[in-house]
C-alpha cells in the first residue's frame, strides 16, 4: 500500500510542522491522510514505527538529492557546488534532515533509536525503517565517498584520491556550516571554489 504509506507520512510531517511530535495523534494523522486508523497501525505498527519511517524517509530523500546534485552538472566544481547547495537547502527546509545531519534533535522531533529495532514484520518498508540510521558523521562519509566515486576518473593516483577525499569532505562540512550561517548570494560557490584545487576547478 505505497500510496497510503506516502500519504500517511506526508500527513505526519505536516502535523509535525504544527506541533511537537509528542502532541501528534495517530487518529489525526489517519484522518488527514484519508485512511482508517487501522490502516495506519497496519502500515507502521504504532507511533514509534511511524516516527522511524518518517525519519528514514527524510534520510533517503536527502541522499537521493545528493545523487541528483552530483549528476546534474558537468565539472567537479559545479557538481560539488550543487551538492553543497542541496545539503544546505535540505537542512534548512526540513527539520528532520537538519537533525539527521547535525545530530541536534529537539523535543519537538521524533528522536530515532540509536540502534536497530528488532523487527519481525514482513513489510519491506517497515523492516527498512526499523534498521539503523546513519549518524551525522556517517552522512558526511556517505556523501564524501559518493562524490569521490563520481569525480575520480580512471587511473587516478592514490595521492589524488586522498586529496579528493579531503576536498569532498571539506565541501560537505562547509555546506553544513552554512545551515547555521547562510552565505550571501553566490557565497556557496565561492566557498567551494576556495577549497577546490585548481586542477579540479
Amino acid at each position: 500500500m505505497p500510496a497510503a504509506r506516502e500519504s500517511l507520512l506526508d500527513a505526519a510531517y505536516a502535523a509535525l510542522a504544527r506541533r511537537p511530535w509528542s502532541a501528534v495523534r495517530m487518529v489525526d494523522v489517519a484522518v488527514s491522510a484519508g485512511v482508517s486508523r487501522q490502516t495506519l497501525y497496519n502500515e507502521f505498527g504504532g507511533k514509534d514505527g511511524l516516527a522511524r519511517a518518517l525519519v528514514r524517509r527524510a534520510a533517503d530523500g536527502y541522499l537521493a538529492g545528493v545523487e541528483r546534485a552530483l549528476g546534474s552538472a558537468a565539472g567537479p566544481f559545479e557538481r560539488l557546488t550543487a551538492t553543497a547547495e542541496w545539503t544546505a537547502a535540505a537542512a534548512r527546509e526540513n527539520t528532520l534532515v537538519r537533525a539527521l545531519l547535525t545530530g541536534c534533535w529537539t523535543e519537538r522531533l521524533p528522536v530515532p533509536p540509536s540502534a536497530p529495532v528488532p523487527s519481525s514484520t514482513t513489510v519491506p518498508a517497515r523492516r527498512r525503517a526499523d534498521g539503523p540510521l546513519p549518524a551525522p558523521r556517517d552522512f558526511v562519509r556517505l556523501v564524501r565517498d559518493r562524490a569521490v566515486s563520481v569525480l575520480a576518473g580512471p587511473g587516478v593516483s592514490p595521492a589524488d584520491t586522498a586529496e579528493l577525499l579531503l576536498v569532498c569532505e571539506l565541501v560537505v562540512r562547509l555546506a553544513l556550516s552554512c545551515v547555521a550561517a547562510p552565505p550571501g548570494e553566490g557565497g556557496m560557490a565561492e566557498l567551494v571554489r576556495a577549497v577546490l584545487p585548481r586542477h579540479l576547478g
